[in-house]
């Protein structure tokens, strides 16, 4: 199989999603995400020893993108305790009470683990830009109309957005920006699908119809976010995501490329008095 190099899907200058492809197949995939998530699990149970890291993984894109799959695939060889995945919906009332960040806050995955944002709090800059009403759910005290929402208020948003993710990188957290780039038109055959299929009945509702006609005004906002926000410290990669099996590898193969380059990333050494007595120690448990 030939070298993917995962560096051509980061955000590195202004991107137009219109220019951007959305179907990439690799060949043998499936296969090589096998592979590839193996060696990230052993990574992980290393960081989780090391204990200086924490990765947090942000996951966003249109309706049908594949998310949900893209979690269950990517991360199925990891222990348990070392992976946690977090959907944010709708704000609760409590969370409500805080401001936007708050519960974004609470779930960072701690040292030496990953951390899954399934949605992210890029939905905020999001799904609040295309319905600015939801915003007056927040209760803000400088806005009370949905007219008082105006370009300042994306952009100091923004600011709040970059200054929380430099501030999480600051102290340790790996941070990876995923955008699953779908087309339209697959995410037509996706929702047919979940109506097709019984079994996949209970996924479709008729909001997502709703929602495709925003598509374009989603688009806008995706790009606006995705130049806007992109980091050395936190970047995005576009994803191509009309081909599943691939997306996964695009994702898996980034982070462990990334992660591979942290040289520093090693299981501690053992205290000197253990390690001289490490034959010691295994005669008194064949001893017993």
């Amino acid at each position: 199989m030939e070298e993917v190099n995962t560096d051509i899907y980061k955000v590195n200058s202004h991107i137009s999603l219109k220019n951007s492809e959305t179907k990439v197949v690799i060949e043998n995939a499936e296969r090589e995400l096998r592979k590839i998530r193996k060696k990230l699990g052993n990574l992980q149970n290393t960081m989780y020893a090391h204990n200086k890291y924490a990765v947090l993984v942000c996951l966003q894109g249109m309706d049908t993108s594949g998310k949900d799959s893209l979690v269950r695939e990517v991360f199925k060889d990891f222990n348990v305790r070392g992976v946690e995945s977090h959907s944010f919906k709708v704000p609760t009332e409590l969370e409500l009470g805080h401001d936007y960040l708050w519960r974004h806050y609470l779930v960072l995955p701690e040292r030496g683990k990953f951390g899954v944002f399934n949605r992210t709090h890029y939905e905020n800059v999001l799904v609040t830009r295309v319905h600015p009403n939801y915003i007056l759910n927040e209760n803000i005290p400088t806005i009370n109309s949905v007219e008082d929402i105006d370009d300042a208020f994306w952009n100091q948003r923004f600011e709040q957005i970059n200054n929380f993710e430099k501030h999480i990188a600051e102290n340790g957290t790996i941070i990876f920006k995923f955008f699953l780039n779908l087309s339209k038109g697959e995410q037509k055959n996706r929702l047919l699908r979940r109506l097709r299929k019984q079994e996949k009945n209970w996924k479709f509702s008729p909001g997502d119809l709703k929602e495709r006609k925003l598509w374009d005004q989603y688009q806008e906002c995706y790009e606006d976010a995705l130049n806007r926000t992109s980091k050395p410290h936190a970047p995005w990669y576009t994803i191509p995501a009309d081909d599943k099996p691939t997306a996964r590898y695009l994702v898996a193969k980034t982070m462990y490329d990334t992660l591979s380059k942290y040289t520093d990333i090693q299981e501690p050494e053992l205290d000197d008095d253990i390690k001289a007595n490490l034959q010691l120690y295994r005669q008194q448990l064949n001893s017993e």
